[in-house]
């Protein structure tokens, strides 16, 4: 511990930058320096515990510290970073309360501390500034207002090889690449004489490092393949930390990850596992078995030489990623396909794909890699072979037809053996919930979503039935907003949601004084022209089927960051002759709805 006036520059100028204190004159700014005292943390470390005195508040001049706290299961819930400039503690200190939070330092840490006594000691000294500038610190509190003015600090990555090659370079090099539309810098194993540096040179290094975060946009350090003083200090620093391996080794944790494990803060870092694949790999390495004993946010699959893979890799680090929601309704689904061309031609990635029913049809196709003609024509072709009946027991439909093109068009692809992430929404009727499929075998969760429940037979999975998502969740768009991001950074965001509805709310009334439905008076009504109009068990089927969707709509409009509804009233639901017109209706409503959006801000 040392007193701040013998870094009163440094300690001054973060001030200055802070929302709080950076307003007030020299000769107050001076007495507040006077009363400080700067402590060095390093990561791991613990500011304050929760339910301890509040005695005192802190002030981050270096570095990053957490703010997080323990739910009564146990679950360790995190909360926001705190950065240079701002503060903690103050609320408490004044009001006497016991903390409310666990603050542990995220990065080798500088703080400087101001006592109760010390903030006292300021209300005598000069009291019409420091009254006001501590009542403004309780308003900021209350209202949750951010501390800090308008300041860049450079977001921080470790890359981490988990074996010796060149993953971690190639990785680093590319994701350097991804995020040139800012300042980057990337750090590599610093040398004095062609010697790695050692933990007390490392910490004199923290001062450039700092330098680097106000200049930089972005700073990613190259670990290297053991627990050196530079991987350490890197993974110290970093705000995430990227493990890397090549798709072809073994998946169980190696001696690096598992030391790691035991470094103070790894634990509130966003982590992350890059499978870096060689250039020309057509069937990605399935993620499934990599994910047992570890506690990364996600798994990436990377090729290293598709550009498109690591560009989506920085969206997703930095909260930027795109995530594109179909939903059901029949050959009004087609319009997809002219949503996702004008998409395409609007540059607007997509990060990460899901739907329910036709939704999840398309939606899987396309992140197979298939063209629209072809989608097109694999859709239009399920439709011409039909559907045998069964005997009504337990669905009207044997769906056994269904099934084998599917399995035709898919094979034994694994939801999660694609390039680009997927998943299909269903409604599981065992727990009365949307569940939302992301491993398996891609034709059975397609099929899932799309079996209506009563038309086809429940797709079973792990003893649950699972019949079309629409029942609960049509567009399922929160399905999609808790996959696409983090909700620890919220300053920087979770993404974009763009969510495509084709579910039209057609009317489904009869005649006021009609007292009963008669199947002779249906039959009629297709006879004769001026009869009157009357729902058949398809439309009844139907609408009950949808109607947790339509019910939802104002939710998902509300979840999503651009919600698109084609106009696809005028066909009908059975249309899928009409393919073609449909496709070229959604196509041509996107491209003028994406001409409005702001399509910069979506991926940066």
């Amino acid at each position: 511990m040392r007193d701040a006036h013998h870094e009163a520059p440094q300690v001054r100028e973060i001030l200055r930058g802070s929302r709080l204190f950076g307003q007030i004159d020299d000769v107050a700014l001076t007495q507040l320096i006077e009363r400080l005292s700067v402590h060095r943390v390093a990561a791991g470390d613990v500011v304050y515990r929760e339910r301890d005195a509040s005695v005192s508040m802190v002030i981050v001049l270096a570095g990053r510290l957490r703010v997080s706290r323990r739910a009564p299961e146990g679950n360790l819930l995190l909360y926001n970073e705190l950065c240079p400039g701002e503060c903690i503690g103050e609320t408490g200190m004044i009001l006497r309360q016991p903390r409310t939070a666990d603050v542990v330092a995220l990065r080798d840490s500088s703080v400087a501390e101001l006592s109760r006594e010390g903030y006292e000691a300021l209300l005598l000294q000069n009291p019409l500034v420091f009254s006001q500038i501590f009542s403004q610190a309780i308003f900021h509190y209350l209202r949750h207002l951010p501390q800090l003015s308008e300041r860049k600090r450079a977001q921080a990555f470790a890359v981490v090889p988990l074996h010796p090659g060149d993953d971690a370079g190639t990785l680093a090099h590319g994701l350097a690449r991804a995020l040139s539309h800012g300042r980057v810098e990337h750090l590599r194993p610093p040398r004095a004489d062609g010697h790695a540096l050692n933990e007390r040179a490392l910490a004199d290094f923290i001062a450039t490092v700092d330098r680097m975060e106000t200049s930089a946009d972005f700073l990613i350090y190259e670990a290297e393949p053991e627990l050196s003083a530079w991987s350490r200090f890197a993974v110290r620093q970093a705000d995430q930390v990227i493990f890397v391996s090549a798709s072809s080794q073994t998946p169980t944790a190696c001696e690096l990850e598992l030391r790691l494990r035991e470094e103070p803060g790894l634990s509130f870092k966003r982590q992350h596992l890059v499978l870096m694949h060689p250039p020309g790999t057509r069937h990605p390495t399935l993620p499934g078995p990599w994910r047992s004993g570890r506690d990364v946010e996600r798994i990436y699959l990377l090729r290293q030489d598709t550009d498109a893979d690591f560009d989506s890799l920085s969206r997703f680090l930095t909260g930027h990623a795109v995530g594109v929601v179909l939903g059901g309704g029949g050959a009004r689904g087609f319009a997809h396909l002219g949503v996702l061309r004008a998409l395409e031609e609007a540059a607007i990635p997509i990060d990460l794909l899901g739907g329910n029913s036709m939704g999840a049809l398309i939606g899987a196709q396309y992140a197979c890699g298939f063209d629209f003609d072809t989608i097109r024509d694999m859709i239009l072709r399920f439709t011409r072979t039909g559907e045998r009946p069964a005997v009504p027991v337990i669905s009207v439909l044997s769906g056994r037809r269904i099934e084998r093109e599917l399995r035709k068009v898919f094979g034994d692809t694994p939801v999660d053996g694609l390039w680009r992430p997927y998943f299909a929404a269903a409604c599981n009727l065992s727990q009365a919930c949307t569940t939302v499929q992301e491993s398996g075998p891609l034709w059975r969760a397609v099929l899932a979503s799309n079996s209506p429940a009563g038309l086809l037979p429940p797709v079973l999975h792990q003893g649950d039935l699972l019949v079309d998502g629409a029942i609960l969740d049509n567009v399922p768009v929160e399905a999609m907003r808790t996959r696409l991001g983090t909700k620890l950074e919220k300053r920087r965001g979770n993404g974009t949601v763009i969510a495509v509805d084709v579910d039209v709310r057609e009317a489904l009334q009869v005649e006021a004084d009609l007292k009963r439905l008669s199947p002779w008076n249906k039959i009629k009504g297709h006879l004769k022209a001026d009869a009157p109009s009357m729902p058949g068990i398809g439309d009844i089927l139907y609408r009950a089927s949808h109607m947790g969707g339509l019910t939802q709509r104002g939710r998902t409009i509300a979840l999503s960051d651009y919600y698109l509804e084609p106009p696809v009233a005028e066909f009908p639901l059975m249309a899928y002759r009409r393919a073609v017109e449909i496709a070229e209706a959604g196509y041509r409503y996107a491209t003028q709805e994406i001409s409005r959006w702001d399509r910069l801000s979506i991926i940066r």
